[in-house]
């Protein structure tokens, strides 16, 4: 149920015009914006990390506007009742919708890094590309886990888009996917350690330079099944309360 549940909204997101424009404009905007600020900060041998930190935003992205978009669109397509009616657990039914959105956010990290290859030369040498692979499926994944805890608060809000837009930048930037986490304030420290994009950017990092990259993996995975967890005890609680109120249907 959930390989065809993910499959079908995989196929349903690939055929939405604003999700291919998206997908098709996104990249080069990430590439292009992730090489002038290393170029600019004298840092030319760091612009494959660039590259990767700007195809993690997009993955990033693709998530949350995602998981508050499938929510939204349930509800207009009138279908959200359905769903929620159905003889499954609701985070049976809507952890597919997020996967799917992690799903179609690798590409963006792939086409970011094309991108960059083709428009700004920039080599692709990666140290463990092996590793580079497995990290950025878990790094999907966890995403994927991670949307599912966001989706369920999504629920009750009537406007979550208002809530995705607040949410996007501050995430990549205290994650580290484009500008190192020591930089920062010491007091984003704790919230970037329960973040799985912290992890997962630091394992695809790490991937890229030469480094420890299953620790960072390991500690994503254990960090988005603890997401999974919440999401499925926050699903259920949500769905009570929307069916109680009566709030679950408000568009």
């Amino acid at each position: 149920m959930l390989l065809l549940g993910t499959l079908m909204h995989v196929k349903q997101i690939s055929r939405s015009p604003f999700e291919v424009a998206i997908a098709m404009v996104v990249p080069i905007v990430q590439a292009t914006l992730a090489v002038y600020l290393f170029r600019s900060g004298g840092e030319q041998h760091r612009l494959i990390e660039a590259a990767v930190g700007a195809g993690l935003m997009g993955v990033w992205s693709s998530v949350l506007f995602g998981s508050g978009g499938a929510i939204q669109n349930q509800r207009w397509q009138g279908t959200l009742e359905m769903i929620m009616l159905a003889p499954r657990r609701p985070v049976l039914v809507i952890l597919p919708i997020t996967v799917a959105t992690g799903l179609t956010g690798a590409y963006s990290l792939l086409a970011t890094l094309a991108w960059g290859r083709l428009l700004y030369g920039i080599r692709l040498d990666f140290a463990h590309p092996a590793a580079f692979v497995a990290a950025a499926v878990v790094c999907v994944v966890a995403l994927g886990m991670f949307g599912l805890l966001l989706a369920s608060t999504f629920v009750l809000m009537r406007n979550a888009n208002a809530l995705t837009n607040a949410l996007e930048y501050p995430i990549w930037l205290v994650s580290g996917m484009l500008v190192p986490i020591t930089v920062l304030p010491a007091w984003t420290g704790p919230i970037a350690a329960v973040l799985p994009t912290t992890w997962g950017a630091r394992a695809l990092r790490e991937a890229t330079t030469g480094g420890p990259v299953w620790p960072s993996a390991g500690i994503c995975l254990a960090i988005s099944l603890v997401c999974l967890t919440l999401g499925g005890f926050a699903m259920t609680y949500v769905e009570r309360r929307a069916r109680a109120a009566a709030t679950l249907a408000l568009a």
